[in-house]
């Protein structure tokens, strides 16, 4: 029997979606009447409102399809709920700030009309939505109409936990019909309000003789013997089965996705999963970062260019080799801060370095820095103003980096590296991470790095890059942690 998969993608969020971009419309209305004679005094400033309105639809849609704005909106307590739709909102009006001013018409736009259409559209849509999952949860939660029936075949330690999974992602989908335990169980009984319709040793005769669709089955490891013959007997009764791919390869807690490959069908497994939406996304800021940061960087030459010159005549920049993600290798571009032969005096200054495992090197007052010796100097300015980093938007235009990522290592740092160290580079570089924004040079272990690291990868999102980029500004304006 064929499966059509029902896909996790935006679609199965479609009502909320359309319910979304009716409330912006609506509120953009509703302010946009407050104002209709103002505008209307003004032919020209009337198509900016209506191609504006046109632009809204544009940004719901985009946030959409490329991001996961709508996932597990079912799930969301009131108070998420809040907060999610504060972002959804604050999305909108900074779109709608940038798309005014790219066409130069941020100074006729009327601040009343983005102020009240920003606070309608947050009341608006959290009460919508609010609404639509309750009246969603009482007309289709509980209904059978339309459900497909799954029974959960299982063990004892995990039924509980794969009965409240079930109520929280499936029961819009499928009836819940029982439970079977591998491990035993007397029929009849309940976990958690779901009866034990059968023990493995009568499995057939039940699903033989009542109404079942599909199966979800979870078990350990141990058991695989047991569930190759189960999957192969269910096939043969044309039943729909859906194996948890952690449950064969435990203890290791990764993303895994099944696919195709060079004609073979495989389960892949990598640290987290980016979609191809938000990889659009990301690498759009980046570009936008790139050439924003680059305009910075030819303004900041102006000034910067001359002050090293006169301390340290030579190049200005410093190109060195670093590595990038998965072990690639490129050159990073800075502005100098250091004398020429620093990196061939950096050996003897070993012993002085606060990193004690030497997997990277920080020194307070490190005499290599143009001005060092008494922490005073150009190149001290530039390192704890973080202007040094600047030339590293070429870097981030390039693709070799992005805005967000982690540091990238040397190559004799990339040298010492253990196994579980690698795991930093799975993703691009970037100009600022947690590392930087956790503490800087105030972090002196190594692990606490890498561990800083590996939770920005595992937890990546679009919005997690956007805190980090506003801690950034905090940090550098600040000076916190700088070397």
């Amino acid at each position: 029997m064929y499966y059509n998969q029902k896909k996790d993608s935006w679609i199965k969020h479609l009502d909320f979606i359309v319910l979304d971009a009716i409330c912006v419309e609506i509120s953009y209305l509703f302010a946009y009447m407050q104002r209709r004679d103002t505008i209307h005094a003004n032919a020209s400033l009337a198509d900016v409102y209506q191609e504006a309105a046109l632009f809204l639809l544009l940004v719901v849609l985009i946030e959409a399809t490329c991001t996961n704005a709508y996932k597990g909106i079912l799930k969301r307590s009131d108070m998420i709920e809040a907060l999610y739709t504060l972002k959804h909102t604050a999305v909108l009006m900074v779109m709608l700030i940038l798309y005014l001013f790219l066409n130069k018409h941020s100074t006729e736009y009327s601040r009343y009309v983005y102020s009240m259409t920003f606070i309608i559209n947050y009341v608006l849509t959290f009460s919508v939505r609010g609404l639509w999952k309750r009246i969603f949860k009482k007309l289709f939660a509980k209904a059978s109409i339309g459900k497909d029936s799954m029974i959960l075949v299982t063990v004892k330690a995990e039924a509980k936990v794969m009965i409240e999974h079930f109520r929280n992602d499936f029961e819009t989908m499928y009836k819940l019909r029982g439970v079977i335990l591998m491990d035993g169980g007397i029929v009849g009984d309940m976990v958690e309000g779901v009866k034990i319709v059968a023990n493995y040793d009568d499995v057939y005769e039940y699903l033989s003789r009542e109404w079942v669709d599909e199966v979800f089955l979870y078990v350990p490891s141990e058991y695989k013997n047991k569930t190759s013959q189960f999957i192969y007997n269910c096939m043969l009764m044309g039943l729909t089965v859906h194996e948890n791919i952690s449950s064969s390869y435990e203890g290791v807690g990764y993303v895994r996705t099944i696919g195709r490959l060079g004609g073979y069908t495989v389960i892949s497994s990598s640290v987290n999963r980016i979609t191809m939406g938000q990889a659009i996304v990301k690498r759009a800021f980046d570009i936008v970062g790139g050439l924003v940061g680059l305009f910075l960087t030819a303004i900041l030459f102006v000034f910067i260019a001359p002050m090293i010159y006169i301390k340290s005549p030579g190049p200005i920049f410093f190109k060195q080799r670093r590595i990038g993600r998965n072990g690639k290798q490129f050159y990073i571009y800075k502005f100098r801060s250091m004398y020429l032969d620093a990196e061939e005096r950096k050996a003897a200054l070993m012993k002085e370095n606060n990193i004690k495992d030497g997997m990277m090197f920080k020194m307070k007052n490190d005499p290599r820095i143009i001005g060092g010796e008494n922490g005073k100097g150009i190149g001290n300015f530039i390192r704890n103003t973080s202007i040094d980093e600047f030339p590293q938007f070429l870097n981030v235009l390039k693709g070799d980096m992005s805005l967000v990522g982690t540091r990238p290592p040397t190559l004799d740092e990339w040298n010492k590296y253990k196994l579980h160290h690698r795991k930093r580079m799975a993703i691009k570089p970037g100009l600022t991470g947690m590392w930087q924004v956790s503490g800087r040079s105030n972090i002196t272990d190594f692990e606490e790095v890498v561990k800083l690291d590996t939770q920005y990868i595992t937890n990546w999102s679009l919005t997690l890059d956007f805190l980090i980029l506003l801690r950034t500004v905090k940090v550098v304006l600040l000076g916190e942690g700088s070397c």
